[in-house]
């Protein structure tokens, strides 16, 4: 089949209906249903495996908080499994484990995801026990109470490991106190404050039919599927006959100040020095982010990468860099990180920035692009041999990019990028002077100002 791009626009599909999106050898039959209350339910049938990867998402992340509200998307998905009106905590975690099966949770600044993977036979329990979770949380005062010490010594261990401490001083100094500026966990001070009515209040507020998908990847049959989740959602009366309209993908918006050209330091007495030096980026939905992901890799993706083969292989100054590329809405973020010897640091954050510079100037080498298109259609084609990665890559065109594009647009999008457009995309993020976070046992961030000059 020829590559194909299928829009989910808002409006795009009338409530009670269905449609086949893909059906493609590669990547299975792709079916969606909206229901009449705006609940999407997106399904890939994978008729070769056993298993299923189940998931509901909704469309709410940590910089839909307040300031007041700073870490409850994370806080609800400790407490989403800690009672619903059928089941206790007990219940709920024990009934996937009965059969085998696998459930978690993870929130970041645009989603949350609950998810369960099961064998095929063992769909019905998924859906029923995430659904109840998702729909039916007590959230009661004493679980609130209780949990709340959890996620402190969450942040505490997070805080605790520089490598993972330094990356939430960055997106700090780059995009200051705005939500995509503020970690994910919140703070000790916002966990400490929030009450249970706040939190039930969010959660009412937040996980509404309009703004879930369900994603559903493996040994599954559309119509069977939408039938045990539209009885969930009837069970907890979610479904009671209102057309609604899903929520369109988050779009557009006012993108943060960023704070090029600064340093952030934290003193911490550690015997490794870490730092993420970095600048704004593409938006998510940027038609240049196969460019980006083809840069990045060449940068610092691999092994074979300019800054592992510098600062690692030919001078040893490091165990761990690498480099990464970021993407929300309306924002995005690409950064170069590295933990060294405090002597060192100098050394290797001049290092970093004459490879930016050099990729600027230069470009990549055709090497260096075929390569980094190998990496890039790599991992999405092995990622697509794991029911979770489908399932995730369904729920994300659906709740994020607004499109569902089949694998081979996809690849001939990867490779359609050039030399030219990887050398127009270096230009225009990395000239800019970079942000630099660090931390280490430093007194002075002044030490570090030529370092982003």
């Amino acid at each position: 089949m020829s590559p194909r791009t299928v829009r989910l626009a808002a409006g795009s599909q009338p409530p009670g209906t269905t449609r086949t999106l893909l059906k493609e050898g590669d990547s299975g039959v792709v079916r969606r249903t909206v229901l009449p209350g705006g609940l999407r339910i997106i399904t890939e049938a994978m008729p070769q495996v056993r298993s299923v990867s189940f998931g509901v998402w909704a469309g709410v992340g940590s910089r839909d908080e307040t300031p007041s509200l700073a870490g409850a998307s994370h806080y609800l998905e400790h407490l989403l499994f800690k009672g619903t009106r059928r089941r206790n905590a007990m219940e709920i975690s024990s009934a996937l484990d009965a059969v085998g099966g696998e459930m978690n949770a993870f929130t970041t600044k645009e989603y949350t995801c609950y998810y369960a993977r099961v064998l095929d036979a063992d769909l019905p329990l998924a859906v029923n026990v995430v659904c109840d979770m998702v729909t039916s949380s007590l959230i009661a005062t004493a679980d609130v109470d209780a949990e709340r010490g959890v996620i402190l010594e969450e942040i505490a261990m997070h805080d605790d490991d520089p490598s993972d401490a330094v990356h939430d001083l960055f997106a700090q100094q780059l995009w200051g106190d705005s939500p995509l500026g503020r970690p994910i966990l919140g703070t000790v001070e916002s966990i400490n404050a929030l009450s249970r009515s706040q939190v039930h209040g969010y959660y009412r507020r937040r996980y509404r039919p309009p703004a879930l998908v369900v994603a559903v990847a493996g040994n599954v049959e559309h119509r069977a599927v939408v039938r045990l989740v539209t009885e969930a959602f009837e069970q907890a009366g979610l479904i009671n006959g209102e057309v609604a309209t899903p929520a369109p993908p988050r779009v557009g918006g006012q993108a943060p100040a960023s704070a090029l050209g600064t340093v952030k330091l934290t003193h911490r007495r550690t015997e490794q020095a870490n730092f993420v030096l970095g600048v704004p980026g593409l938006t998510r939905t940027d038609d240049r982010r196969f460019g980006l992901g083809v840069l990045n890799a060449a940068l610092g993706g691999g092994m074979s990468s300019r800054l592992f083969q510098e600062v690692r292989e030919k001078r040893g100054l490091a165990y761990s860099v690498y480099s990464f590329a970021s993407n929300y809405a309306d924002a995005g973020m690409m950064g170069v990180y590295a933990g060294c010897l405090p002597t060192k640091i100098d050394d290797v954050i001049e290092i970093c920035r004459a490879e930016l510079a050099k990729v600027v100037a230069s470009g990549l080498t055709t090497e260096e692009l075929d390569r980094g298109k190998g990496q890039l259609r790599g991992s999405l084609v092995l990622g697509l041999e794991d029911t979770g990665s489908r399932m995730g890559r369904l729920a994300k065109a659906d709740l994020l990019y607004g499109e569902m594009l089949s694998v081979e647009e996809v690849l001939r999008r990867i490779d359609a990028v050039t030399l030219d457009g990887v050398r127009e995309i270096a230009a225009e993020l990395l000239e800019a002077a970079p942000t630099l976070a660090v931390v280490g046992p430093f007194e002075d961030a002044d030490r570090f100002a030529s370092a982003v000059r």
